[in-house]
């Protein structure tokens, strides 16, 4: 097994994560496949129930319940949302039409999905969305003291992009990109494995091309070295990459699928057995072989999945509950789509933690025990 070790600001930090596949993903996983990947039984709730919008009714000072007061609340006219840099395009596209319909001023903060979940966890911050581009950060970092069940509802993939005037532009190829970004003085950026699961899935990817699939591989272990000897990490999150490529900073940018293409930059896409995209059991074997150790944890590899919950420390979880439901629906999977990410439909929530979920959210919601090879 692949490992590499990563600190918060080390050259070489490392990452690994899972990336569902995109089209694939879906083909394996949903409409004819999500309901029928897995098995789908019932199970006991998550801790809590829940009504309508999504909470308990709070309780006053007093000591009754003020059902008034409880709604007002839970539907305030303000929330806040801690989500992945990766989720920022289409979570700003959905921001003025969603405050638009639902009259509610949203607070976004973008940041490595590691940092976003600790902002709950570590530095005892509400929110009443979390987004996270690898749902096992809210399933074994998040419940069950801070939150009661969760939804994926997106996946990605990896990519490598680059500047036309990058040096090897003209020769870089989905069949050839471990020989360009080896040679002297090429400069590969990805973001912090620490703090940001795209940086664990870069270099997992890089791993995953040392490692035999179906008797091959695409290079050797000194290739291997190669690229993490070439390899920087210049930003916490995938977000800021972009401009530093730009600039010339960097020659080349490992990042997701869903960057690369809507941006107008070049890129290449990757193969299967390195980009985190199919969510088969086959696959997911191999993308296990992948780990990368950093100071805030071991990552493993595994398809992409992204995932989405209402902390139980939210101060406005209808709202939460709101949110989610957006991007169950019409017009979140369309916006999702349009960015270059490849929606789950319906979403799919651990069938164990059913009973926790919001009503509005369960009604656009598949109750699952595994999605494809992924333990939920």
């Amino acid at each position: 097994m692949s490992k590499q070790r990563s600190s918060a600001d080390g050259r070489n930090a490392s990452g690994s994560d899972g990336a569902v596949s995109r089209r694939s993903f879906l083909a394996a996983g949903a409409a004819a496949g999500i309901a029928g990947l897995a098995g789908c039984s019932g199970g006991s709730g998550g801790s809590g129930g829940s009504g309508d919008d999504g909470t308990d009714g709070p309780t006053d000072s007093g000591g009754s319940t003020d059902t008034a007061t409880s709604t007002e609340t839970s539907m305030s006219d303000s929330m806040t949302i801690f989500h992945a840099g990766s989720l920022a395009p289409p979570f700003s596209e959905a921001e003025p039409r969603f405050e638009e319909e639902f009259g509610v001023d949203v607070n976004r903060e973008a940041k490595g999905s590691v940092a976003s979940t600790q902002k709950i966890t570590q530095q005892g911050r509400s929110a009443d969305v979390l987004g996270t581009s690898d749902f096992r950060l809210i399933r074994n970092r998040v419940l069950p003291e801070y939150g009661d069940w969760y939804a994926i509802f997106t996946t990605n993939s990896m990519s490598i992009q680059y500047r036309e005037d990058s040096p090897g532009a003209d020769d870089i190829s989905g069949d050839n990109w471990w020989e360009v970004l080896t040679r002297d003085d090429i400069t590969i950026g990805h973001s912090d494995p620490a703090v940001d699961p795209g940086g664990y899935r870069a270099v997992m990817t890089q791993q995953l091309g040392a490692e035999e699939f179906e008797g091959e591989r695409l290079y050797d272990d000194a290739t291997y070295r190669t690229l993490r000897e070439n390899s920087v990490v210049p930003t916490g999150t995938e977000t800021n990459l972009e401009g530093q490529l730009e600039s010339g900073e960097l020659d080349y940018v490992m990042y997701y699928q869903s960057i690369s293409a809507s941006s107008g930059l070049p890129f290449v896409d990757l193969q299967p057995e390195v980009d985190l995209s199919k969510a088969t059991t086959e696959y997911a074997e191999h993308y296990a072989k992948a780990e990368v150790e950093t100071d805030s944890g071991t990552f493993t590899g595994a398809p992409i999945a992204y995932g989405i919950t209402v902390p139980s420390v939210a101060e406005a979880p209808g709202r939460g509950a709101q949110w989610v439901e957006y991007f169950a629906t019409e017009p979140g999977r369309a916006i999702l789509e349009d960015l270059g990410l490849v929606p789950v439909d319906p979403v799919v929530v651990p069938s164990g933690s059913a009973d926790a979920v919001p009503d509005r959210v369960m009604e656009v919601a598949s109750a699952q025990e595994t999605l494809g090879p992924l333990e939920l």
